[in-house]
């Protein structure tokens, strides 16, 4: 059984740092593409930033570069995602999700997490 597991989300002031995690079980954790999703309250669900099976090729949307910064670690089978210089805007529920395929893991992953909040006050 395949699991996807967020934490690291919180309440953080705009301008403030937050690191989120996903632990992954269940699967062949170094075959997968990983990606990051949030979905703020009334919005659809966007993906933030993916990353391929090794780590070498990454992307990210327009409205969290050069603030966010994805990473893996295969040994540990953990994803991460560092937020800096946080915003209002990004408040948002935050999910991590894999894929076999890197340009799917954007699109249709097969596999979701339960989501992590994170809240960014002004």
């Amino acid at each position: 059984q395949v699991q996807l597991v967020e934490s690291g989300g919180g309440l953080v002031q705009a301008g403030g740092s937050l690191r989120l995690s996903c632990a992954a079980s269940g699967l062949a954790f170094s075959n997968y593409a990983m990606g990051w999703f949030r979905q703020a309250p009334g919005k659809e669900r966007e993906p933030v930033a993916q990353i391929s099976w090794g780590g070498t090729r990454t992307f990210y949307a327009n409205s969290v570069k050069g603030r966010f910064t994805i990473s893996r670690d295969n040994a540990k089978n953990t994803l991460s995602l560092q937020m800096n210089s946080l915003k209002p805007e990004d408040t948002a529920v935050y999910y991590c999700a894999a894929d076999l395929s890197y340009t799917q893991v954007v699109a249709t992953p097969d596999y979701w997490g339960q989501g992590t909040q994170v809240t960014v006050s002004s």
